[in-house]
């Protein structure tokens, strides 16, 4: 049994399927998951029972509409979450990075961690933790080769917190999310933009009568 195992995207029978493995993904979210508010609470919710049954655990990466995800588990069990990752139609370009066997897994937590490569959703504390990630971001990970990825997951796994959004109660929908990141800033700049085009087309209609 190979220890050192690794491909793109291939594995074949030669590694058991006892085997510890590690699967890195990406793909990209279509519109309709972004429109859901309840996204990412869904992935959470039916990928917790599955990974503490069949002994799962990873991080679960995103950012500008994309996703990355590190699972680890026994070759059999990775295989099949595998089928049904890939087979989902909440996302769209699913491609596989990395494809390797370990001697031990880099994740431990079986509820899968989620980790926002979104600059905007970060609080202060979480900016200074996740200094490290600039090079990485923005965050375009389908062209990535196995060495950058593993050197994102060897940055990440260190985190003591992962970097998380700065307001409780905001949804974890993309475009909702950039419309309240945008807006709330520059209320009183779009509240006096606005007065203004009102004065302009009041001044164009007055000219024209």
């Amino acid at each position: 049994m190979p220890t050192n195992y690794k491909n793109r995207s291939n594995m074949g029978d030669e590694v058991q399927d006892s085997t510890l493995i590690q699967l890195v993904y990406v793909s990209s979210l279509t519109l309709g998951s972004r429109l859901n508010t309840s996204i990412f609470e869904e992935v959470e919710r039916h990928a917790r029972d599955y990974n503490q049954q069949h002994g799962i655990t990873g991080i679960l990466c995103y950012g500008n509409g994309q996703f990355l995800q590190c699972i680890e588990g026994e070759k059999a069990h990775v295989f099949a979450l595998k089928q049904r990752i890939f087979a989902d139609n909440r996302h769209k370009n699913v491609e596989t990075l990395l494809l390797q066997t370990i001697d031990h897994r880099s994740f431990t937590d079986w509820r899968m961690r989620l980790l926002f490569l979104e600059r905007w959703l970060w609080s202060p504390a979480t900016k200074k933790q996740a200094a490290q990630l600039s090079p990485y971001l923005p965050f375009f990970p389908h062209d990535w080769a196995p060495e950058r990825t593993e050197r994102f997951l060897q940055i990440i796994k260190t985190f003591d917190n992962p970097p998380h959004i700065q307001a409780a109660g905001i949804t974890y929908n993309a475009l909702g999310n950039m419309f309240r990141h945008i807006v709330a800033p520059h209320q009183a700049f779009l509240i006096v933009q606005g007065f203004l085009s009102l004065l302009l087309v009041a001044g164009l209609v007055l000219l024209y009568l």
